[in-house]
């Protein structure tokens, strides 16, 4: 391959201000001082030119610090492949089966989903990862995936290191009470160390080691969890999705069977849909290869049914108690606060005398939309997310919910229309 076709290439400029997020910057902070205190420790405890292993270990260093930011800045720069915008399918008949997107005025195509971040429909949607400031998807998969291999080899090769450096500075020999163990370290013991090893030093030592074990854990889990749904060629939401189709069958008692189309049957052909030799995914991102039982829309059409089926099982809550739509409100109780949901998912404000049409929750905390006025709604305003259960009481009627349903459903068809 040709090397500058390897260089992360930016299509404009602003895309580099992806780089100032929390996310971002956390992650580089914990790449350089894992990198940079097994580089030095490594100095200490195993002279790179002194002998063919340690040169051998000080090469290894690089090469993960240099893979792993490879594969990061690849995720985040590259992205994962956006819809074009007002994009709609070269068969008029199709756009029943597809979901309108009012943000993108196009319509979804098969796999891809709107992302309020990005505020663009993605392809092969897997996640928002705020680690890299940027989604995960169709074109990003397999450079994420990689990285989140690399981070816990590398960090357990730097865990290592740091381990034996304080070792070989502060003790001759481990004890665990019933036996003691010696290692050998006179080939690391030949030269006399160029930089002491003193408290401060011994102190960024402990606090990288505990970085290194920390990501490797972390990261190690999200790499299997990644693993998991690439082998079976799904992501993340179509994992979801999936969970949901089997739920709906089973509270209809419709007798359907609902078969993901795009399994291919066999791992490895499931595996080369994400990972190419050429370092590009199979597809363009909007036509897929699926399953002999399904066709290009099976998902999508189960992906309607289940929004039907949402309006129908939504409850209806009017607001009893403002919400100023903080993340942890304190004022709302120790529960409320200790227990938010864990997610990137919006919280609304709410007014005393609003409804809210609940589509799911928790004990503590609720997920739904705001019933709008007609004027919003023909403007295509929409708003939904969590906030605090305390603050609403659930309707005894469902007149209202009706007819915001109706209303709602009547400007989704003009606006596909």
């Amino acid at each position: 391959m040709n090397f500058l076709t390897a260089l992360v290439t930016f299509e404009n400029l602003h895309e580099v201000r992806r780089l100032c997020h929390w996310g971002p910057v956390i992650a580089l902070t914990v790449i350089a001082v894992c990198s940079s205190m097994a580089i030095l420790d490594s100095i200490i405890w195993y002279w790179p030119l002194d002998t063919t292993g340690g040169s051998f270990n000080f090469i290894m260093l690089i090469n993960w610090s240099v893979l792993i930011l490879y594969n990061y800045f690849n995720a985040m720069f590259v992205g994962p492949g956006y819809i074009p915008l007002g994009w709609k399918p070269e068969k008029e008949e199709d756009t029943k089966y597809l979901q309108f997107c009012r943000m993108c005025q196009g319509y979804k195509a098969p796999r891809s989903h709107h992302c309020r971040k990005c505020n663009r429909c993605v392809m092969k949607m897997d996640h928002h990862c705020p680690w890299i400031n940027n989604c995960c998807g169709h074109q990003n998969h397999a450079y994420f995936t990689s990285f989140l291999l690399l981070a816990p080899l590398g960090c357990s090769h730097a865990a290592f290191i740091f381990i034996m450096t304080m070792y070989t500075q502060l003790y001759e020999r481990i004890s665990f009470g019933w036996s003691t163990v010696k290692i050998d370290m006179s080939a690391v013991r030949r030269f006399q160390p160029i930089m002491p090893f003193s408290v401060p030093a011994f102190a960024a030592t402990l606090f990288a080691l505990g970085l290194a074990l920390g990501t490797t854990i972390a990261v190690g889990m999200l790499f299997f969890i990644q693993m998991k749904v690439i082998l079976r060629n799904k992501t993340s939401i179509e994992a979801w999705i999936e969970e949901k189709a089997k739920d709906r069958i089973q509270y209809y008692q419709t007798g359907e069977e609902f078969v993901f189309p795009y399994d291919l049957g066999r791992r490895w052909e499931n595996f080369k849909q994400v990972f190419t030799w050429s370092g590009s995914p199979e597809g363009d991102g909007i036509q897929w290869p699926i399953h002999a039982k399904c066709h290009q829309h099976t998902l999508t059409i189960e992906q309607l049914k289940q929004k039907a089926d949402k309006r129908v099982r939504s409850i209806q809550y009017r607001v009893v108690e403002d919400y100023n739509g903080a993340c942890c409100p304190l004022s709302k109780g120790l529960n409320t606060f200790f227990r938010t949901p864990c997610t990137e998912e919006p919280r609304i404000g709410l007014h005393k005398g609003e409804t809210i049409l609940a589509t799911r929750g928790t004990k503590w905390w609720m997920y739904g939309d705001k019933v709008l006025d007609d004027e919003q709604t023909k403007a295509g305003v929409r708003l939904r997310g969590w906030f605090p259960r305390r603050c609403v009481e659930k309707c005894h009627y469902d007149t209202a919910v009706t007819s915001a349903m109706t209303s709602e459903t009547s400007s989704e068809e003009k606006k596909v229309k």
